[in-house]
């Protein structure tokens, strides 16, 4: 019971971090999500944290395959691999960013899958069937927000991911250069704020440093 308790206990600190690293991240971007999708978005980060939790088939599989053997499921394990999918592709658009352009897979092909995805499963939920198994208005609103501001959620945790991503390099010089040439990559505005951080002005159009 007591590994339990403390696996329990490390569960909900976890859920705590993401809870208080999506809002931060929401208030930067002026985001105007509900709680409630914030909510979803940092049980979603603490689900993909856990070294169980697989994101192989959303990486390595045809997302176009994924969506069609959602759809072509039926009941509620249609509405569970359509949740399941667009979780993933949030997940693999906002973290795994550089997996998706290395394909040469277009960022806005993925984010129009998984807006599409959370779109089937929020109409499952307002199925009367649906509901009768436990689902409710604050899930079909999820969902439904999920897949109308997917870009914009896929960005926030993009946000996320590059926060982590600067806190981990360190600070060495070799560090400084590798950001330095990530912010030439991605332009991102983290990645922007950790350079000026070590007294480094990245300018746009010019490739130097000041």
């Amino acid at each position: 019971m007591k590994s339990d308790s403390r696996s329990l206990a490390a569960g909900e600190s976890l859920r705590g971090f993401f809870e208080d690293t999506v809002a931060s991240a929401a208030a930067r971007r002026g985001s105007t999500t509900t709680d409630a999708v914030r909510g979803y978005l940092a049980g979603l980060l603490s689900d993909f944290a856990r070294p169980d939790t697989l994101v192989h088939d959303t990486l390595s599989r045809p997302l176009t395959l994924l969506l069609y053997e959602a759809n072509s499921a039926s009941g509620f394990e249609r509405f569970e691999r359509l949740r399941t999918l667009g979780d993933g592709v949030l997940y693999v658009a906002g973290f795994f960013r550089d997996h998706i352009t290395h394909r040469g897979v277009e960022l806005s092909y993925v984010n129009a899958l998984g807006a599409q995805a959370y779109g089937g499963a929020s109409r499952m939920l307002k199925r009367p069937t649906s509901r009768s198994s436990g689902s409710g208005d604050d899930d079909q609103d999820i969902f439904s927000e999920l897949s109308d501001n997917f870009h914009e959620f896929a960005e926030l945790l993009f946000e996320i991911a590059e926060v982590f991503h600067t806190q981990a390099v360190g600070v060495t010089p070799r560090a400084t250069v590798h950001l330095y040439e990530r912010w030439l990559k991605t332009g991102s505005n983290v990645v922007v704020r950790a350079l000026c951080e070590r007294g480094i002005v990245p300018l746009k159009g010019t490739d130097t440093l000041h």
